[in-house]
């Protein structure tokens, strides 16, 4: 006859339990883009383990490099993994094409690497060739079909990725709407995003937006910090951050088109930590504001006044700093962690932080000399990656209300968990 568990086999179980309540209150809602444009980026191992030390439920990555996908084998994180804008037109005509990428990309590692979402190719609506354009849908189409046959179908989803400028009109968000010239091809993929469930994912910056009208109260209104607020005369919502206005403008946008169910999800969105002369806001102090604030704001659960109650799920940019992108300053200044694993600014992102709106500077920058005068509403271009007005006020009585429900919520489910645990157990005793 067998002898009993030892003390010692308890506690691990207990131990092992008490690390499954843990993952049932992670933050899957908060996710990190993993961008390799560098030569000096720590081993994939090491990146592994920095995230498990973080909130961050899920991870990006803009291709589908295998020594990381192995890397996240066994830690419980979502990969969202990405084919090239050059694997497009060979998917798009040839089914093998698609097939051969998944038992290269996927079959090889799923389920112990949970990937959860292919994105197949990048902001193509806005920046692709016109015949790309046309050929998107059909390698989408095309990968899905692969991912049924594999009986993957529903397990990883297949999207793709647009930028703000989708969007012909953004303010207010109340009268967002897509830009024609994209309309129709916009609706046969909003289409596969509905029968296959597959979220519609965008870019906000805020930190552009803030480009176009470098004001103090507009960097106020970008960062989560306190301001005046933005009335959206469509509905009579004043919205108290760019976040929430440029998501809403891209919910609106969606409704116009009787797309209500289609799911939206923040692809890209972050702060650079500096930048050269002309790139106003800029700074370390504003990253980790905008950065720390924007976490805060999806623990809170209040969501946008459009999507209230639910928290996006958000991929903040970036991981790293990527030394070898081009363009301006700031294109090589987004990351949150530098290369030896250390943060560069705490954004209140280390694994159980539940810390509130980080206690960032009030706004000190002062507008370029041909900036708008601080008086008057300037708005943005329609078509910019901007979108000045949108939400609810944080405050309000019904933010407080849905927050207070939804974080009571989490905390008995954990509790109940943790209490079934230790009953368990000393049932066992």
């Amino acid at each position: 006859m067998a002898s009993p568990p030892s003390s010692s086999a308890y506690l691990f179980l207990l131990l092992h339990l008490l690390a499954a309540a843990n993952t049932i209150r992670s933050q899957s809602y908060i996710g990190i883009n993993y961008g390799m444009v560098a030569d000096n980026l720590p081993p994939p191992s090491a990146t592994a383990k920095l995230l498990q030390s973080t909130s961050f439920g899920k991870v990006r990555l803009y291709g589908s490099d295998p020594s990381i996908i192995k890397a996240l084998a066994n830690t419980n994180i979502g990969i969202t993994i990405g084919a090239a804008n050059s694997d497009i037109p060979p998917m798009a005509t040839d089914i093998t094409y698609a097939k051969t990428w998944i038992n290269s990309n996927v079959l090889p590692y799923y389920p112990a690497s949970k990937i959860i979402l292919i994105n197949v190719g990048n902001e193509v609506l806005q920046y692709g060739e016109p015949e790309l354009k046309t050929q998107l849908l059909p390698a989408m189409k095309n990968l899905q079909t692969a991912l049924d046959e594999a009986s993957l179908s529903g397990k990883i989803k297949v999207s793709t990725v647009h930028s703000m400028s989708v969007l012909g009109q953004s303010e207010p968000p109340s009268a967002g709407r897509f830009d024609p010239g994209v309309v129709d091809l916009l609706k046969g993929l909003l289409e596969f995003n509905k029968e296959t469930a597959s979220p519609f994912l965008i870019n906000p910056y805020p930190f552009f937006a803030y480009q176009t009208d470098p004001r103090p109260e507009t960097l106020a209104f970008c960062l989560f910090q306190p301001n005046a607020g933005r009335p959206d005369s469509g509905n009579n919502i004043k919205y108290m951050n760019m976040f929430d206005a440029q998501v809403d403008a891209v919910r609106s946008a969606l409704n116009a088109m009787a797309f209500n169910d289609v799911e939206i999800v923040v692809a890209e969105t972050g702060w650079p930590y500096k930048g050269d002369v002309a790139e106003a806001g800029a700074t370390i102090e504003n990253a980790k504001a905008y950065n720390g604030n924007l976490v805060a704001h999806l623990r809170s659960m209040v969501g946008t006044p459009l999507m209230p109650g639910k928290s996006i799920d958000t991929y903040l940019f970036a991981l790293y700093d990527e030394d070898l992108k081009p363009g301006k300053p700031s294109e090589r200044a987004f990351g949150i962690y530098n290369v030896d694993l250390t943060p560069i600014y705490d954004a209140n992102l280390s694994k159980g932080s539940q810390g509130g709106l980080a206690n960032a500077p009030a706004p000190t920058i002062s507008p370029p000399a041909d900036a708008p005068p601080t008086s008057g509403a300037i708005a943005p271009p329609t078509n910019s990656t901007t979108t000045p007005n949108s939400t609810t006020p944080h405050d309000s009585p019904t933010a407080r209300v849905n927050a207070s429900k939804n974080a009571a919520s989490l905390d008995k489910i954990g509790a109940s968990f943790i209490i079934f645990v230790c009953l368990a157990v000393a049932s066992l005793l």
